[in-house]
């Protein structure tokens, strides 16, 4: 059944003054999208600096490898992933006191750590829009549903168990709600998905990091 997206969550406690920031680190993502627009989808884990699930609204600084990008996406669901130069996660929380608005990255054809190619090197990045902050929390839980939320013409599972997984659909067309199917455990979705969304396939499916 459909729901109304369900986009943010609590914010995690602030660090206390002083403190280092516990989500600085090399945060690697899936790049997705088309000629509409273009996104990325943090890879998570369940412990620091990984554990926040976050989805972006971007683009790239350089126009010709921006419209590039996009038409090379575009209707398609290769994986392609962002291999980025560090920095804190928590940046960008609604709200933070220093935003990040760019950052540079590498564009990968495949995935960054699982032999995948790089195509673009250092490729200054524009954050538009941040979708999705989700701090995860590292205590097991089994959620007996799964939620789907729209980013564009794909959905995006958000990660509410441990174990969970990481799952990105691509639609035929976009919807306008939430998408709740049953959770049938560490399994690929995408039947029960393609029963109540127009779903064209799958553009990530990860478990091993989110164990």
């Amino acid at each position: 059944m459909l729901r109304r997206p369900i986009l943010w969550a609590l914010l995690a406690l602030p660090f206390a003054a002083g403190a280092a920031d516990v989500t600085y680190g090399s945060h690697g993502m899936v790049l997705f999208g088309g000629k509409d627009g273009l996104y990325a989808s943090h890879l998570p884990m369940f412990h620091p600096p990984h554990d926040t699930q976050v989805v972006l609204r971007l683009h790239f600084a350089d126009p010709r490898l921006d419209a590039a990008m996009r038409t090379r996406l575009e209707g398609r669901t290769a994986l392609w992933t962002l291999d980025p130069d560090k920095f804190e996660l928590s940046r960008l929380a609604p709200g933070a006191a220093q935003p990040l608005r760019t950052f540079a990255a590498d564009i990968v054809e495949g995935h960054f750590e699982q032999g995948g190619a790089t195509r673009y090197g250092h490729a200054p990045v524009i954050v538009d829009e941040v979708l999705v902050y989700r701090p995860l929390s590292p205590a097991g839980s089994v959620r007996a549903r799964s939620t789907y939320v729209p980013v564009g013409t794909f959905l995006v599972k958000l990660i509410d168990s441990r174990p969970d997984v990481d799952h990105i659909v691509r639609l035929r067309r976009p919807v306008g709600a939430s998408v709740v199917i049953d959770k049938p455990g560490l399994v690929d979705d995408t039947v029960l998905l393609s029963r109540v969304a127009p779903v064209a396939g799958t553009v990530w499916l990860g478990t091993d990091d989110l164990r």
